[in-house]
Formats: C-alpha cells, structure tokens, sequence
C-alpha cells in the first residue's frame, strides 16, 4: 500500500510537471527574432573574426535559424581568411533567407574576391529581377556600377561602358556630376582605352583630374595615351604629376584585395622609360 502511495505521487509530480510546461507560452517569431539579435549585437563588439565572436553569432543563428545578418556575418571570416568552401554554402543561407539585401553582396564578394565575373553578373541581374524598376545599392555603390566593373574583367567593352554610362547618368542628376565616384569615370576611361577609343578615354581620365585633381592611375593612363600619339614633352609632364601623386596614395587600390587593374609603381617607371623611345 505504501509502495502504491509513493507510486501515485510520483505519477502525480510528473503529471503536475508536464501540465506545467504546457501552460508556458511559446516564443513568437518576434520574440525569437529579439532574443537572437540581442546575442548577434554583443557578439559584433568583439573583433570580426574573433572566436568569440563566432561563438556567439553562432548562437545567435541556433536562437533564429532565419537570421540572415547573422549568417551573412558568420561567413565574412572565411571569405577573408580566403577559404571559399566554408564561405559559400553559409553566405547562400544568407541570400536564402534574405535575397534581396545578400544577393548583390555575394556578386561583390564573386567580384572582388575571386575575380568570377559571370557569377557576379548573375548575382546583379538576380537583383534586379527581385526588384525591378529600382536600383540597388551595395557596397556604397550601384549594381549598375558593379555590373560595369565585372564586364571590364571579362572584357566585354560595350556592356562595361552602357552600365558605366547608366550609372554615371544617374548619379549626375542626382547629386551633380562632381560627386561621382572616381572610379566609375576610371574603368569606363580603360574600358575605351583597352577597346581603342583613345578619345573617350581621355575624356573620362581628364574629368578624374578636374573634379577630383589627384589621381595617379588618371596621370598614367593620359602619360600613355599621349606617348602613343607622340606627344612625348606632355606624356613625360603626366607621368611625372603620376608618380607624385602615387606616392601620396592618390591611386587606386584596395584594404583586402587588389582591385581590377590596379597600377603599381613598377608600371610608372616602365613607362617613364620608354616615353619617346
């Protein structure tokens, strides 16, 4: 009878127990969503990377599955430490689950990173079809303007300079034309160069120089356009005015990578030499 007793009680505890647990509210999505972010913003006050940091954003992503952000953010130091098969497959989570803001991110990534160009316009394009009739942005830049660079790596000119021209255009009525990007009057400048427009070339490294003054890469490329045409006093005047400016930092170059067509001191000099030779 005793033995029962205690049976009875304990099958009652276990009962109580799990009457309990089904009284608890569950989570909602927003909820969730709250809980996960919290640990995502304590784990981005420690370094990029860091194990710390991956621990928790880990975490964050167990807490919410879906959270794009924080999956995008988990695949950032794999993508620098340059290790793609770890990078791919959690950047594709991200664009998943949140395609319109990841999905031009992954072209930069494609684009910057391992210079895959045909997978960096179908990242752009993709965009475009989520949202049509917009332009979007990344990277503080157009997809227009990333689209443009990554037909200049496959050296499709005619497409490289209609996305240069569409973004410049927009970019002009918007904001004047003296607030361009630098870079977006440079590539379309090599993109005519390289395809033998010599003259469009010129116009675009020259209106470098009158907005922006400094530009290492403008001089070089005005050095070189004028020692093909013999013009050697002037070529020499601007490769000199290249150098200087090089030296300030005023050329364009990259924190993680070398950007496309990056131009190198080596390249200065090589030049200076055969100027009039």
């Amino acid at each position: 009878m005793e033995k029962l007793q205690k049976y009875c009680l304990s099958l009652l505890l276990v009962l109580v127990h799990f009457a309990c647990k089904e009284k608890e509210p569950k989570q909602t999505v927003e909820q969730i969503a709250a809980q996960a972010e919290k640990v995502y913003k304590k784990a981005i006050e420690y370094p990029q990377g860091s194990p710390e940091c991956m621990n928790l954003i880990e975490e964050a992503i167990r807490i919410d599955s879906t959270y794009a952000e924080a999956i995008r953010e988990l695949s950032i130091a794999y993508l620098k430490r340059g290790i793609p098969h770890k990078w791919k497959p959690i950047i594709d989570r991200a664009v998943h689950y949140n395609p319109r803001t990841w999905q031009p991110v992954r072209g930069t990534a494609y684009l910057k990173v391992y210079r895959d160009y045909e997978k960096a316009i179908a990242d752009f394009n993709a965009t475009d079809t989520i949202t049509p009739n917009f332009i979007d942005y990344t990277g503080g830049h157009s997809v227009d303007y990333w689209r443009a660079i990554a037909y200049l790596g496959l050296k499709d000119y005619k497409n490289c300079i209609y996305y240069f021209d569409k973004h410049i255009k927009k970019e002009t009525e918007e904001t004047g034309e003296d607030w361009v990007e630098i870079n977006a009057f440079l590539y379309r400048g090599i993109a005519y160069f390289e395809s033998g427009n010599t003259t469009k070339a010129l116009e675009n490294f020259e209106k470098i120089i009158y907005h922006f003054k400094n530009s290492a890469d403008a001089e070089y490329y005005i050095a070189l356009i004028l020692n093909q045409k013999k013009a050697y006093k002037k070529a020499k005047s601007h490769i000199q005015k290249a150098k200087l400016d090089f030296k300030k930092g005023f050329y364009n170059n990259g924190v993680y990578v070398e950007p496309l067509r990056q131009i190198y001191w080596e390249d200065l000099e090589e030049l200076s030499k055969i100027i009039g030779n």
